[in-house]
């Protein structure tokens, strides 16, 4: 049991910190092929946001663990919202002002229904997780053409690679980096898994819970100290990009691969109810506080409050319902 706590606790610190490297190697990487920032900030940096939960979601579907591939996942999106939005606004505000986030809001809505109209039945074939893997090929080729037609090049994450860009300036080191991220992603993924799946055994504990919690928790660390960072400096704002962003890949791309790996048959009738509905009533919720309702779109500290206490209020439903089971 303790070799499986240190599993997962060394196993999310190089999680996080190998996404980091591959983000920085796959960005310089793609800058020196003379690929546009745009692209960049889009493609490379909106994938490697959700990196960790991705290669995390793979590794467990192919270890046979879909439920724990589907708990990070819609529990990644919850955290997200909940946790890192709720306490970003408690440090300060959130305004919506970018037109780009402002798009996004209601295709993550979209996204996030089309998951739960997916899910219905409590399974994952290869068809409907192929469907999400189209969904989200889409989804980029439209924002890329979208943002190349209005020519928009400030959105955040085309700011943030142009950041990591500078830390690895030569084409080798960039290589490097990326294959090093890469190598130590795959093993810290594994590592975690072995670890999480392992506990929830000896607790006796579903894979789907520990997915929801730990590893959902966990993975998302790297948005959480980011958007902090970003509030501190007066760039609020950016988080909000950063959480739709991510959970839009999360939704699409990390569900979407597990599914194709191992289809999910059999899923427990808390997911849709309770999972899914959580994640769907938070993402409602951001969707009116961006968009605004007689006011500029923005997440104020009372809003954040809530979206804070409702992550907190989800997060002991989980833990009441392992200790009454």
């Amino acid at each position: 049991m303790l070799l499986a706590v240190l599993a997962v606790i060394g196993g999310l610190i190089l999680l996080i910190w190998s996404a980091d490297r591959f983000v920085d190697g796959a960005a310089a990487t793609a800058r020196h092929a003379g690929m546009p920032p745009l692209l960049i900030g889009m493609v490379v940096i909106g994938f490697g946001t959700s990196a960790p939960e991705m290669v995390v979601s793979a590794s467990a579907a192919i270890d046979g663990n879909p439920g724990l591939a589907l708990g990070n996942a819609l529990g990644s999106n919850i955290a997200n919202i909940g946790l890192i939005l709720g306490l970003t606004a408690l440090i300060a505000p959130i305004a919506v002002d970018s037109a780009i986030v402002r798009r996004e809001l209601p295709l993550l809505l979209g996204a996030s229904a089309l998951a739960g109209l997916l899910l219905w039945d409590h399974a994952l074939g290869r068809t409907e997780a192929f469907i999400l893997l189209l969904a989200l090929v889409a989804l980029i080729g439209w924002s890329i053409r979208t943002a190349l037609k209005t020519r928009t090049t400030t959105d955040s994450l085309a700011s943030d690679s142009a950041a990591h860009t500078e830390k690895t300036s030569s084409l080798g080191r960039a290589i490097t980096w990326l294959i090093i991220g890469l190598v130590l992603l795959i093993v810290s993924s594994r590592l975690l898994v072995w670890g999480a799946v392992l506990i929830a055994q000896s607790l006796g504990i579903s894979d789907l819970i520990i997915g929801l919690t730990v590893v959902a928790i966990g993975t998302s660390l790297p948005e959480l100290a980011a958007s902090i960072i970003a509030a501190r400096k007066g760039e609020s704002s950016l988080a909000i990009g950063n959480v739709v962003g991510s959970n839009l890949f999360n939704i699409l791309a990390v569900i979407g691969i597990a599914g194709a790996i191992s289809p999910m048959q059999a899923l427990a009738p808390e997911v849709v109810a309770r999972d899914w509905s959580i994640m769907m009533a938070l993402t409602v919720a951001l969707l009116i506080m961006g968009l605004g309702v007689r006011r500029p779109g923005r997440i104020n500290r009372v809003e954040g409050g809530v979206l804070l206490t409702t992550f907190v209020i989800y997060t002991g439903w989980l833990v009441t319902s392992v200790i009454g089971s």
